[in-house]
């Protein structure tokens, strides 16, 4: 059985309702399926505060671990479309299958004793694996199996429920194992050709082939109050049991974690997938390595984008920015002054918020966008202050907040 729930999300007049599941699966005694979780939808004007992801420059560095050192792919192979058919994609995949690994843990739910299934990536030849937080989450045992079939203990070294990133250790790689490169997600591009790799339905080393479908997007990490922004979408086939794995350009680097699927209720793929992107795994994962754990600065706020809704309600002179619609009471964004909705106001019969701040400019960047925003707070660290330029009553302000860590 699928333990499926829909969230029927309405912001700004626009509604939206699908499912999005959690690509790893968990098996009890009677062989069911009950861990595709379903979390909130994922659209680009999300109503809750995202992770935010500064991706281009990261606060610490797997290579300054000395974790994952930077690498010459000259000698990798980089594929073109035309060339699928000459035999490239086997060259590619036997390049970096012996990087992926299939993750099997023991869980209890409900005094019950259940095996999970999921993926992951090796990213240091000392032992570090990175995988989704909710293929290990609750672990009573997890066991790792490379890809010549040898099954290793591992240890869970830290976790991260807001990006739903963990890392494993395990004491030694088989022969042939070898880390995978990160690549720039901040470089790729829609129509750019990826493939897949990880453990469908327990179908150990399955690759599969798709394109970048969008990117930007925003998805819910099924745990937590806040979301993750600058997600990677692919119609490549993801899968229960895909999650934790790399999603991969044609050079062999990684790009993405395999994440999630977006469906209409059932547990397979639809064609629509996403990635959580590798530079969250760079800004992550080092922390999580010294420290087992991540910080967030927290804002406090919910909103979204600024659709025509809004804008007609709220007499705005266009669509650019982020809506404030709650602040959270005692937080940073309240204490500084920020404001959200005042009151709600039925246009067209669609109950529409009017009065919040429109977030314009943050540290001088213009916002956008909602994930803009959220993008800028999550550059920073708890502690540290960000300028905001908002639209309030027609007129711009400057706000300057002290930014707070996560609750």
């Amino acid at each position: 059985m699928v333990n499926n729930k829909s969230v029927l999300v309405i912001f700004g007049g626009a509604a939206a309702l699908f499912f999005i599941t959690i690509a790893c699966v968990v098996l009890f005694a009677a062989a069911a399926f009950v861990f595709p979780q379903i979390a909130t939808v994922a659209v680009r004007s999300s109503v809750t505060e995202n992770v935010a992801i500064e991706s281009g420059i990261p606060s610490a560095s797997l290579e300054s671990l000395g974790v994952l050192e930077e690498e010459d792919l000259s000698g990798r192979p980089s594929i073109e479309p035309e060339l699928f058919n000459d035999g490239s994609l086997e060259v590619l995949f036997d390049e970096v299958e012996s990087g992926v690994v299939n993750i099997q843990v023991l869980v209890e739910q409900n005094g019950a004793i259940g095996q999970g299934a999921g993926s992951g990536f090796i990213i240091s030849d000392e032992g570090y694996i990175i995988t989704n937080n909710h293929v290990v989450d609750g672990a009573t045992l997890v066991s790792v199996f490379f890809y010549d079939g040898t099954e290793v203990h591992a240890d869970v070294i830290g976790t991260d429920a807001d990006s739903d990133l963990a890392v494993l250790k395990v004491e030694e790689l088989v022969e042939g194992a070898h880390s995978l490169p990160l690549g720039d997600s901040d470089n790729v591009d829609e129509g750019e050709w990826v493939i897949a790799i990880g453990n469908p339905f327990g179908n150990d080393n399955s690759m599969t082939v798709g394109i970048v479908s969008a990117i930007g997007r925003t998805i819910p990490t099924g745990v937590t109050a806040f979301s993750i922004p600058q997600a990677i979408q692919t119609d490549a086939a993801i899968n229960p049991g895909n999650s934790g794995g790399p999603l991969l350009n044609l050079h062999g680097e990684v790009i993405g974690v395999n994440a999630q699927i977006a469906t209409d209720g059932a547990r397979a793929n639809a064609g629509v997938g996403f990635a959580i992107p590798a530079n969250i795994v760079r800004r992550v994962a080092p922390v999580l390595i010294e420290e087992g754990s991540y910080v967030w600065p927290w804002l406090g706020v919910e909103g979204g984008d600024v659709s025509l809704a809004i804008q007609e309600a709220n007499s705005l002179v266009s669509q650019d920015g982020a809506y404030i619609n709650n602040v959270a009471q005692g937080g940073p964004a309240e204490l500084a002054g920020l404001r959200g909705s005042t009151e709600i106001r039925e246009v067209n019969s669609i109950p529409v918020p009017i009065g919040g701040d429109i977030v314009i400019e943050a540290d001088g960047k213009p916002v956008e966008f909602f994930s803009d925003l959220l993008v800028a707070v999550a550059f920073k660290e708890p502690g540290e202050s960000i300028r905001l330029v908002v639209i309030r009553d027609g007129e711009p302000l400057s706000l300057t907040v002290e930014l707070a860590p996560r609750p």
